[in-house]
């Protein structure tokens, strides 16, 4: 899922995002019953699933499953998805709250409304999908407390992926897109600093002057750092879904960490590299301001924030109990 993010946001921020979310959430749904997976994929094999984990929702508890009634903004792919992954609060009959769940919802039971208005993932239709008393089946509504603790609906997965821990696996792919947009902004600098002067110096190539190649040398090592990261955490989850064990708090914790240093680091590179470029960056045919929104943006999710991630992690480290967040 890395990979192929990556290299679709060479060319496209916002259509990498589409692509990593659709493909997580159709992971998503494959932790769903094999009753829910064959509603979603027994008519449509190419069946594409969007998701938001936020519970913006009310329910009532009826015979044979939920009614829904909500609104999930910034739901990515939108425009394009069969079917959604929405967050839900789950209730008794009595109408209180007793858990929290995940309920696959086709997409012709669901309302739609353009909301996207940004400045950068332009591209990556993230609007509104609203729910006005639909019925949600119960073979189609996952807890999602057991499910953090890897204990997901279907049984007996056949492929190791559908192993691997739901928490890191839904925060590490939205690095993805940062890894391509972070190479190819260092590629497009790297290609014009022979040919580009510096303004009111004596250089006639940005690739002669030292405090450029200190820029591009600090840029290029970031990116590298945030690879790193990235796809150590990637074998650490592939790993341990492959030896059938199901990662610790602890190291839970530090893919959310690796996720964030990985996108802070790609947030500085791409601003380092439009510094040594020079203002031409922000020029509107210079794909270099298209780079720099789309990263802008998708680094400000709230699930890859830096700072909130390495607070996660440092209480984790410490053995806490006061986590600000059960998303682990």
């Amino acid at each position: 899922m890395l990979d192929v993010s990556a290299a679709v946001a060479e060319a496209d921020g916002g259509t990498a995002w589409v692509v990593a979310l659709s493909n997580v959430c159709a992971w998503l749904a494959g932790l769903f019953s094999r009753q829910a997976q064959d509603d979603v994929w027994g008519d449509n094999p190419d069946a594409k699933v969007s998701g938001v984990l936020a519970t913006t929702a009310e329910t009532s508890k009826v015979d044979g499953g939920y009614r829904v009634t909500g609104r999930w903004y910034y739901n990515s792919g939108s425009w394009h998805a069969d079917w959604a992954g929405l967050g839900i609060p789950l209730t008794d009959e009595s109408g209180e709250v007793v858990d929290q769940g995940m309920a696959l919802v086709p997409r012709t039971d669901l309302g739609f409304e353009d909301t996207w208005f940004v400045a950068g993932m332009r591209s990556s239709g993230s609007n509104c999908l609203i729910a006005d008393d639909v019925f949600v089946p119960e073979h189609r509504v996952m807890s999602v407390p057991p499910a953090i603790g890897g204990q997901y609906a279907v049984e007996h997965p056949e492929e190791d992926l559908f192993r691997a821990a739901l928490v890191p696996v839904l925060t590490l792919v939205l690095a993805g897109p940062q890894l391509g947009l972070g190479r190819k902004a260092l590629q497009l600098v790297k290609e014009k600093a022979a040919r580009k002067p510096i303004s009111y110096t004596t250089y006639a190539a940005q690739s002669d002057s030292v405090a450029f190649q200190l820029q591009l040398a600090e840029a290029a090592m970031r990116i590298d750092s945030a690879h790193l990261h990235v796809y150590r955490a990637a074998d650490d989850i592939d790993s341990a879904a492959a030896n059938g064990n199901y990662p610790d708090v602890q190291e839970r914790a530090r893919v959310r960490a690796d996720t964030g240093w990985a996108v802070d680091n790609i947030t500085r590179a791409i601003d380092l590299l439009l510094s040594a470029h020079g203002a031409g960056s922000f020029a509107e045919v210079n794909p270099l301001q298209r780079i720099w929104r789309d990263s802008a943006v998708a680094a400000r999710h709230a699930i890859v924030l830096p700072a909130v991630n390495y607070e996660v992690y440092g209480k984790a480290l410490l053995g806490r109990d006061d986590q600000i967040t059960p998303l682990i």
